[in-house]
């Protein structure tokens, strides 16, 4: 049975295969030689060698870098600030409190909202809040950099809160009992057994808060559209801004898109090797 197995894997592989190939691998590889060209259409492209690349850098705005540096920013903040929070909650819903399932399901369901929609969703609310004052949320960056935590933190909380939960579920009561028996308190089996045991946990919620993060775009499209003066644009919004918004700039806006992916393979790939190294040593 294993041997026909074998013998027909390729043949019920192929089709998804011939799928990934023309859906992934084939524009990959179009957008990395787009941004080396200056273009209009796929089929006006002309090769210009570096010169994209060097624009970036050279471009008297400095865009880029300032969506880099706001989005390195936020991204901290946010993967800090969810992680504990979702961990918090989901050390609260395993203590056997009533209503535990309401809880999840009510922690979970932001999750389900489109970016776009919660975007303005937020506006309006935080909007409403700021008119007290006078203003609004692109009245200053930093109303839309707290703005855009907020609404990451409100979106992903939940979802991250149930794959800690699943995790501190695996934690064997056994040996937590041994810990207090031999005269631990809670803050020494939080941070000897507890933790250590749902490092596993810990490394899929950080790849998913660092990755989504990083990418994030329907929300700061919605939230405050750059605003005031692209001071608030991460760079997916400052990448689509290049490229459809600057006449010219079209293998610029490719150029970034390739440094973009770039930079959240390598951080993405530090950040797994960094919490799987903790798991083995845990």
């Amino acid at each position: 049975m294993k041997k026909n197995y074998k013998k027909y894997f390729a043949l019920f592989a192929l089709p998804t295969l011939i799928a990934f190939v023309i859906s992934f691998i084939v524009p990959f590889l179009m957008g990395v030689w787009l941004s080396f060209c200056k273009f209009t259409t796929v089929t006006n492209a002309q090769p210009v060698g570096l010169d994209n690349y060097i624009r970036i850098f050279t471009d008297p705005n400095q865009d880029f870098l300032h969506a880099l540096g706001f989005t390195a920013l936020f991204t901290v903040v946010s993967v800090i600030t969810i992680n504990l929070i979702a961990f918090a909650l989901a050390l609260l819903l395993t203590r056997g409190m009533k209503g535990t399932n309401l809880f999840r399901t009510v922690f979970f369901m932001p999750n389900l909202i489109g970016g776009i929609v919660l975007g303005y969703i937020w506006q309006l609310i935080i909007n409403g809040v700021l008119l007290n004052f006078g203003v609004d949320i692109t009245y200053s960056a930093q109303y839309g950099f707290w703005g855009l935590v907020i609404l990451m933190n409100w979106q992903l909380v939940g979802y991250m809160m149930i794959i800690y939960i699943a995790g501190l579920q695996n934690v064997p009561h056994d040996l937590i009992e041994a810990a207090e028996i031999d005269g631990a308190n809670k803050w020494q089996i939080l941070r000897k057994i507890t933790i250590p045991m749902v490092m596993p946990s810990v490394t899929i919620c950080t790849f998913l808060t660092l990755t989504n993060s990083f990418k994030l775009f329907d929300q700061n499209l919605a939230l405050t559209g750059g605003a005031p003066g692209r001071e608030t644009s991460m760079l997916a919004l400052d990448i689509y801004s290049t490229f459809y918004g600057r006449n010219g700039w079209e293998g610029v806006g490719q150029a970034k898109a390739v440094l973009f992916f770039l930079m959240v393979a390598v951080i993405a790939f530090l950040q797994l090797r960094l919490t799987r190294s903790k798991e083995v040593e845990s």
